[in-house]
């Protein structure tokens, strides 16, 4: 009976898929119009506060 020889490691993949120019325009113009609201949208007095807490603990 011969020992089994380990599996040869496998190629990792690459870290990030390239994208195509035109796919990336695609995808940026639909996030700016999905979230385009939401940056333009008034800070809430909750949020402020909570900022605020945050400047104080210097984070």
């Amino acid at each position: 009976m011969t020992p089994k020889q380990p599996a040869p490691p496998a190629e990792p993949a690459p870290a990030v898929a390239p994208l195509s120019p035109g796919v990336r325009r695609h995808l940026g113009q639909n996030l700016r119009n999905l979230y385009g609201d939401v940056h333009a949208a008034p800070v809430t007095r909750r949020l402020e506060t909570l900022i605020a807490q945050l400047e104080k603990t210097g984070r």
